[in-house]
Formats: C-alpha cells, sequence, structure tokens
C-alpha cells in the first residue's frame, strides 16, 4: 500500500479572485504539467472546441464559473481558447469510471472509482461572494466536482454509463458544477439537468433537505428521472443507452441493496461502502475502475464526510460551521491506496 493525500482548498470571495489564485497555487503544482503529458497528441485530435459557442454556453448556465476560468488565465498568462479547453469542462474525453452510490433520506454514500493516475487531489471548500451558492466536496478538471453539498443542502454525484455516441455538451465533472452552484433543490437540478447538453451518458444521483433522491439518466440523446437510494453504472430507463455488458454494475447495485438493509446507523452505512471486505469497494485500479475515495454527504446536518482508500474512518467537515465563518484546520487528508502510481496532485508523472 502507498500513500496518497487530497489537499483541502478553502476560499471565500469572488469567482474571479479565486480563480487567479487557484491559478497561482497550480504554478507551483505537478497537476498541469502531468495533465499535458496525459493528453499528449491527442489533444489537438479530441479536444476540439468552438470557443465563442463554449463562452455562450458557460455564461448561459455558470457564470460564475466563466469568472473563475478568466481569473485562472490571468494567473496562469493563458489565452482565453486555451483555458476554455482546460477548463471549461466541454467537449473533452472522460475516462471510464465505476462508482456507486446508495441515498437514505438522511444521506449519500459514494465511492468514486476511477484511475488514480487521473485523480486530482483537490477537496475544495468555496463560499463566493458575487453570485452562486457556496460548495463542498472533491475537484476534477479544476473547476468542476466529482460529488458534493452545497448551502442549501442539495448534494450530487454522479455515476459514468458510457462515452459511446457522445455529443456537444459538457462533461459530468462541469455539471456537477453547475448543479451545486446555481440549484437550491432537487427539483431544481432536474430541471438544469433537462436543459444542459450531455457530452456523454451519466446518472446524476440528487437529495436534498426533503429526503427524496432521484436518479437522473441523462445522455446527449435524453434525460430521464426516477426515484431510487441505488445507483452503479447501468441506466434502468434509457435501457437502449447502455453498454452491452453490464453484469459486474449489477452484481455491485445487489450487493449494496442487500448489505444497506441491515444497516442501523449512517457509520455502518459507510463502512458498507468503505470496507475491502464487503465486496463493494474496488481495486481494479489499472482498469479505471478502482475506488479512489468514499464521500457522505449529510444535508439536513450539513456535514460532509470524506475518506481516501479502504477501511478508512472518514474526516468529517462541519459545513455549516463553515458557512458561519469558521475555519477548517484540516489541510490535507491522507490514505492509503495498492496502486504503485501518484495522483497528479503528488508528483510529476
Amino acid at each position: 500500500m502507498k500513500q496518497f493525500w487530497s489537499d483541502v482548498i478553502q476560499y471565500r470571495g469572488t469567482h474571479y479572485d479565486f480563480g487567479y489564485t487557484q491559478g497561482e497555487q497550480l504554478r507551483d503544482s505537478p497537476i498541469l504539467i502531468n495533465r499535458r503529458k496525459q493528453w499528449g497528441p491527442k489533444k489537438d485530435r479530441h479536444f476540439l472546441i468552438n470557443p465563442d459557442e463554449v463562452t455562450q454556453a458557460i455564461r448561459i448556465f455558470a457564470p460564475g464559473v466563466w469568472d473563475e476560468i478568466r481569473g485562472l488565465a490571468d494567473a496562469l498568462q493563458l489565452n482565453m481558447e486555451e483555458a476554455i479547453r482546460m477548463f471549461g469542462g466541454y467537449y473533452l474525453e472522460y475516462n471510464r469510471s465505476g462508482c456507486s452510490i446508495f441515498t437514505d433520506s438522511d444521506y449519500m454514500i459514494r465511492n468514486y472509482d476511477s484511475h488514480p493516475v487521473g485523480y486530482e487531489g483537490r477537496y475544495m471548500v468555496y463560499q463566493p461572494t458575487d453570485q452562486g451558492y457556496a460548495v463542498i466536496g472533491p475537484s476534477m478538471q479544476i473547476t468542476g466536482r466529482v460529488d458534493g453539498m452545497n448551502e442549501k443542502g442539495l448534494v450530487m454525484g454522479y455515476n459514468f454509463t458510457h462515452r459511446k455516441q457522445s455529443d456537444d455538451g459538457f462533461l459530468c465533472n462541469m455539471i456537477g458544477r453547475m448543479i451545486l452552484e446555481t440549484c437550491a433543490s432537487v427539483e431544481e437540478a432536474i430541471s438544469l439537468l433537462k436543459k444542459v447538453p450531455h457530452r456523454h451518458s451519466f446518472s446524476y444521483v440528487l437529495l436534498d433537505k426533503s429526503g427524496e433522491s432521484y436518479v437522473v439518466e441523462a445522455s446527449p440523446r435524453e434525460v430521464a428521472v426516477r426515484r431510487s437510494n441505488v445507483c452503479t453504472n447501468h441506466f434502468h430507463l434509457l435501457d437502449e443507452e447502455n453498454r452491452y455488458r453490464q453484469e459486474e454494475s449489477r452484481h455491485r447495485e445487489t450487493e449494496i441493496q442487500e448489505q444497506q438493509q441491515y444497516t442501523a446507523d449512517p457509520y455502518e452505512a459507510f463502512r458498507v461502502m468503505n470496507d475491502s471486505d464487503k465486496d463493494i469497494y474496488s481495486f481494479k485500479y489499472d482498469a479505471a475502475a478502482g475506488t479512489l475515495h468514499t464521500a457522505a454527504y449529510f444535508p439536513k446536518q450539513m456535514k460532509a464526510w470524506f475518506a481516501i482508500g479502504p477501511d478508512r474512518k472518514p474526516i468529517i467537515f462541519d459545513f455549516n460551521k463553515w458557512l458561519q465563518g469558521e475555519k477548517i484546520n484540516v489541510k490535507r487528508i491522507k490514505g492509503e491506496l495498492d496502486y504503485p502510481k501518484p495522483f497528479v496532485n503528488m508528483a510529476l508523472q
């Protein structure tokens, strides 16, 4: 087992200033260098964008994020086309991943399964002073969010279905950021998911203080909504959008349903997802389907739990106290994974 970590980054201020501050931090980080190496020659072929089209789309759905990208561009001395390509979350390739989500009326617990060398290792706590809601959760492609909770108690996590038959549109992580920053309830999030253009096919799991949990199955062609408290990597309603092989995803779904019915409290539910002997935590890192983090969100308590690697006690963040002005004292979340190569934030690859 090798030690891994995620840096905790907290900020209060305008989106532009937040972007500029992140840009200054990224100048001294291996993240962007590693990203460019990973993209390599694919960038010019797969990362084609129409800057005007993307600019307009971001300004419509997430105007604050547009200001954040401007701040990043200025700090990193990038032209806006390059900044949009790197941080706009639009029309880029997304590696396949696993992921499992379980919800109760009081919480959501989520395993994020992907490849370690693509994981950013940034746990963000941001309160904008210009527009949008405060959000807590891990980042992806700097501006996007993998999962998270906002100040209204709306919780979001997404699960990969497939990237075949992709179309022009936003990636899951940018859509996640849009949901958390602009929506106050499950109903508002569903409405946004029906309007925003989707690049790939993903399920978005939503929970708010009402205790009702919904799975939104979204592809570039269609969006469908169902009530459910379990989600893995296949659609139920949009069956024609599913991958040919679904056995592993359906098995994991059944395991979650069977094991969670015997849990008596949130910590036991967290253990079902995070313990290495429960058949839900995944070690398939080379297949881009190994569990990197286990996150839990509590919309009524306004608390977030987070752990890297298996068999870990979660770090507990009191988001409500942070919103009231208290500072989070945790600077780094540490854990261990059975994989030799680091996250992109840890060292040059």
